[in-house]
């Protein structure tokens, strides 16, 4: 998705034409010049992007050194930067807006960007009208994005140098007294690089007797974008939650379209189909082994008892057939009452009596024994080696085939 680059008016009265550029992948330049807000080009699909840049003349840089203990996250490191750095401000801080560079860390040194918080304001809500995702708002120029390079912009009538190497960043008239100042800096010797706009190039190469690359607005609006730093902090981050959908949806949109991630995009794409088809056949694998075993179910139960005509419930009808055949031939089960008290009787304490005793559903319940923990746990340990469980109820013993246990009390596990 393409990105708008529009570079802030200096002034309110060159708020009339905006210079835009206009980026299909961030790299190129698809479109560039002059317009106002109304008439500024659309950005890709829904508007695309917008990116905001501020001029090197709105802008002022301070280094600090934060102090220890301070989180860069927290909404106290504003009032930490009004008391480092009201002394060498000449405006009140609260007039004046503050971004903190990407990366801070305390206790170690760090620059800030200082603007007049009432100009950007206004900028940004003149921008905000045109309905486009503002996702960044970036210098012009910042401390070290050049070094060893000196920059002369703006038009003949104005013209300015600008130099970003360390230690700070200079801005100075393109004049005679500016290159001196220049000098006494140490931003200009031999081995400086000049870099100059077409429009001041002649100027720049007969003051500073040396030759000048070019290098257009539109080219360093571009280079300015690909900046690592965003000026939406603070109370200008106030949307801090829709500037960061906003930023996400760049993103996203960008890695979506952008030529150097076609070929993660294809891999992302090639390991969904290839997860899709895998689960899918682990799905009709699963399906069709459940399927062959309901199909042996069916059979066994048709083969046992030839006589069921329909196969609902195979696991259940075969159930009713033993039991129903266990009643015709007077067979015992697991929980018939004879089988329970053969099991418990050996394993009962000699000469405890029982004083009352209720069979039902295949559940025995047992009064007076009266065992303690221990007799009871004897109990439960010989019980459950012949499958069957035991349990104290009050007053009562209850003891029932293991098969039983969890079912409903009416019999068959619970089924019908």
């Amino acid at each position: 998705m393409s990105t708008l680059i529009v570079t802030l008016p200096t002034r309110a009265a060159d708020a009339a034409g905006y210079r835009y550029v206009l980026t299909p992948d961030g790299r190129t330049i698809e479109r560039e010049g002059h317009a106002p807000l109304a008439l500024l080009p659309a950005a890709g699909r829904a508007n695309g992007d917008l990116v905001a840049v501020v001029p090197v003349q709105r802008l002022s840089w301070h280094a600090m050194d934060l102090p220890k203990g301070t989180s860069i996250g927290s909404p106290r490191l504003r009032a930490v930067i009004d008391g480092l750095l009201e002394d060498r401000l000449l405006d009140e801080t609260p007039q004046l807006h503050f971004a903190v560079a990407p990366g801070a860390r305390a206790g170690a040194p760090v620059w800030v960007a200082v603007c007049d918080k009432a100009w950007l304001r206004d900028a940004l809500k003149a921008l905000d009208a045109t309905r486009r995702p503002l996702v960044r708002v970036v210098p012009e120029f910042w401390p070290g994005s050049d070094e060893g390079v000196l920059h002369a912009i703006g038009e003949p009538e104005d013209a300015l140098l600008v130099s970003t190497s360390a230690p700070s960043l200079r801005t100075l008239p393109l004049s005679n007294a500016g290159i001196a100042l220049a000098q006494a800096a140490g931003a200009l010797d031999d081995t400086t690089a000049l870099v100059a706009e077409p429009a001041v190039a002649s100027l720049a190469e007969q003051l500073l007797q040396r030759q000048a690359s070019l290098r257009a607005p539109a080219q360093r609006a571009l280079q300015a974008a690909q900046s690592p730093w965003d000026l939406l902090q603070f109370d200008l981050a106030s949307s801090g939650r829709s500037r960061a959908l906003k930023r996400l949806h760049g993103g996203w949109q960008a890695w979506l379209r952008a030529p150097q991630w076609r070929a993660v995009r294809w891999g992302a794409v090639a390991l969904v189909a290839v997860n899709l088809v895998g689960i899918n056949a682990l799905a009709w694998k699963e399906r069709t082994a459940l399927a062959h075993k309901r199909d042996e179910v069916r059979s066994v139960l048709m083969q046992a008892f030839p006589g069921t005509r329909v196969v609902v419930d195979a696991p259940v009808q075969m159930e009713r057939e033993v039991a129903a055949l266990r009643q015709a031939t007077g067979a015992t089960s697991g929980g018939d009452l004879e089988t329970i008290l053969g099991a418990l009787a050996p394993a009962l304490v000699a000469g405890r009596t029982v004083a009352a005793m209720e069979y039902a559903a295949g559940e025995l319940r047992l009064r007076g024994l009266e065992l303690g923990e221990a007799d009871l746990a004897s109990l439960s340990g010989q019980l459950q080696g012949r499958g069957f469980s035991v349990r104290a109820d009050g007053a009562s013993l209850v003891v029932r085939p293991q098969a039983l246990d969890g079912a409903a009390p009416g019999g068959n596990g619970g089924r019908p």
